[in-house]
């Protein structure tokens, strides 16, 4: 126990280890700010020059500028409706409604608070029950993968607002787009049309800057004579009240997190998204609408996506098997280093384990203090007049769109996303079913003919292996019953 309790307090008694934590989450939050600018690049960055580093300090910036570069998404999503992460999509829904509310102040506050508590819930769970969480996230087969994407395409009712009928349509192009490129079983071309610029698929980063960025930027040019909305910047640190009215959602919301997160090949998007639908259908009567500035569709998706943080590190360092792409990279920095993630890693070297746990505390700590600090200056980034705003918003697109590749080709796609995104906008459709089926329809796709392919394409087998294995069995229900629960079908079963 003395032992844990050391390793546990080694980021916080060391101050050049302290500092680099610190130094992490600061940079983090900037770099997860801006469009295109991925933690996992910076990361995969961080490694070639932290390789002669000692590991601890190495992963002390690393896990820092995770935490860090989750939470940092949030900030434009709510401010100019870009995510700058793509586990910041659903923080957009609701977030941009508010700062367009004047309530850009108390929104990052919010937030703020939220991620945080999220992300300590996420931790707990990690040190707590890694081993059963492993465990769990081991027993999963492509058919149980294969239902988790079609419970997450189901949420398109929760995203969709008014028309059901829209939503479908919006998902079912998002499926096509996050299809455009190489088969991942036959590696063979789809939707290329002969291009091999496409051979590579099309980013959803892309797809996510044109259709929330560039649209808005668009669509803001018919406001162009409305005065901006001023902030109420006095109302920035959220009250004790305000934050226990939503503690429970925050907590329930922040397991969501933590279950998805530590699902191998998921991530903190679609936790978000999860909990996005679980906050709609859970808030009896909330006082606004969702999607037009409800605090709950705000408090789930940020309460989630930093919780699965916490999530992501569970295969990773019990099994060696990466939670997302960032732990990815990590593990890579680790095996640089000498070290090897997996079962063994909690009964070799202990201390990397704990060390871990003790520094995303400090982080989400520095998230804290680094997240409260500025947002009077940041609230007033909504204030700028329609002439100043728009080309900034466009300018921040191109940049991150460039980023991603370096290629000028993404920057057309995003241009291209962003026509589409405004000519949506203006016919009613949502853009998050789009960004649900970009992310899910390739993981469906390539689950369910993995599933297949283990039943040597028998569909009789994969059906039956659907209500013979327990887990798959829950999961298939809890399918059945979501897709019951969409008003026409529940109309359709009523009627009968």
């Amino acid at each position: 126990m003395g032992d844990t309790l050391s390793y546990f307090l080694m980021a916080w008694s060391d101050p050049w280890l302290l500092a680099l934590v610190a130094t992490g989450t600061f940079a983090g939050i900037y770099i997860g700010a801006i469009p295109g600018l991925s933690v996992t690049m910076a990361v995969s960055i961080l490694i070639s020059f932290t390789f002669a580093w000692d590991i601890n300090d190495a992963l002390a910036l690393m896990v820092g500028v995770f935490c860090g570069g989750v939470y940092g998404g949030s900030r434009t999503a709510i401010l100019l409706n870009i995510p700058g992460a793509p586990s910041a999509v659903a923080t957009a829904f609701d977030g941009y409604p508010l700062a367009q509310r004047g309530e850009a102040g108390q929104a990052i506050g919010l937030s703020t608070v939220m991620s945080v508590i999220g992300g300590m819930i996420g931790i707990a769970i990690l040190a707590a029950s890694a081993p059963v969480l492993s465990d769990m996230a081991l027993k999963f087969a492509p058919r149980d993968y294969f239902l988790i994407a079609a419970l997450g395409l189901l949420l398109v009712g929760s995203l969709a607002a008014e028309s059901l009928a829209r939503g479908i349509f919006a998902a079912a192009l998002g499926g096509i787009i996050g299809m455009i490129g190489m088969d991942p079983v036959t590696a063979e071309g789809r939707f290329t049309f002969g291009s091999m610029d496409l051979l590579g698929g099309v980013h959803y980063v892309i797809v996510m800057i044109g259709l929330f960025g560039v649209a808005e930027a668009l669509f803001q040019l018919h406001q162009l004579d409305t005065t901006p909305v001023r902030q109420k910047a006095e109302k920035i640190i959220p009250s004790l009240n305000l934050v226990l009215r939503f503690l429970p959602l925050s907590i329930r919301t922040s397991v969501i997190g933590v279950i998805i997160g530590a699902l191998p090949g998921t991530g903190g998007d679609i936790a978000a998204l999860f909990a996005y639908d679980h906050a709609k259908r859970t808030t009896k009567n909330p006082k606004v609408p969702f999607g037009e500035g409800a605090y709950e569709g705000l408090v789930a998706p940020e309460s989630a996506n930093n919780a699965a943080v916490g999530g992501a590190f569970v295969p990773m360092l019990t099994l060696g098997m990466p939670g997302d792409a960032v732990t990815a990279v990590i593990i890579g920095a680790m095996v640089v280093h000498g070290l090897n993630p997996g079962p063994m890693l909690m009964i070799e070297t202990p201390h990397i384990f704990w060390f871990i746990v003790g520094a995303l505390v400090l982080a989400n700590i520095c998230l804290l203090v680094f997240g409260l600090m500025g947002i009077k200056l940041f609230a007033k980034v909504v204030e700028l007049p329609k002439a100043i705003l728009i080309p900034l918003i466009l300018v921040l697109c191109v940049v991150g769109s460039y980023s991603i590749n370096g290629s000028m080709t993404e920057v057309f796609w995003m241009l291209g996303f962003g026509l589409l995104g405004y000519f949506m906008k203006i016919f009613g459709f949502q853009m998050g079913p789009v960004i649900l089926g970009v992310i899910l329809g390739p993981l469906m796709d390539k689950t369910y003919r993995q599933a297949m392919a283990s039943v040597g394409d028998s569909s009789s087998a994969f059906l039956m292996d659907l209500v013979t294995n327990p887990l798959s069995l829950v999961l298939t229900t809890v399918v059945v019953l979501l897709l019951l629960s969409h008003t026409p079908v529940k109309r359709l079963w009523t009627r009968r």
